[in-house]
């Protein structure tokens, strides 16, 4: 059994919801090594979370965009934490119901994600900037 771990920056992306997987793939290129294992990425932010969902659709992103923002007003007068602007504690709270990581399955040499399946980087803050990503690989 082997470990590996790398630590990746990602292009910065306006507020929204990303596919990020080929990003993430191309920056890996130790995946290959893998017959068998599993895939830990985590972002290393409070405000941008990760997530797999549909790959194909763009509607679905938008459409996961409106349900937080609807979820989570940034017009709500009970946040305290807003030193950092209005997207400021909404952000923390997106990040926390989504997650800060993934897990997936390897299968000779690349993630085993289903057909309609891709990673997606939740960018909860108008202006997030580069998000760093840690990918843990344990497998054989």
């Amino acid at each position: 059994m082997k470990i590996y771990q790398k630590e990746i920056s990602i292009t910065p992306r306006t507020r929204g919801f990303h596919l990020i997987t080929n990003e993430i793939l191309n920056k890996i290129p130790e995946l290959k090594e893998f017959r068998t294992g599993i895939a830990h990425i985590f972002i290393k932010h409070t405000s941008a979370s990760l997530t797999i969902n549909e790959n194909a659709d763009p509607t679905v992103r938008s459409d996961m965009e409106k349900y937080f923002n609807i979820s989570v007003p940034e017009d709500a007068d009970y946040y305290e934490h807003t030193l950092e602007g209005a997207d400021d504690m909404t952000s923390h709270i997106k990040s926390t119901v989504i997650g800060s990581s993934v897990i997936i399955p390897i299968k000779n040499g690349n993630f085993n994600l289903g057909t309609w399946q891709g990673i997606y980087l939740c960018e909860h803050r108008n202006y997030g900037g580069s998000r760093h990503l840690v990918i843990t690989i344990i497998g054989e």
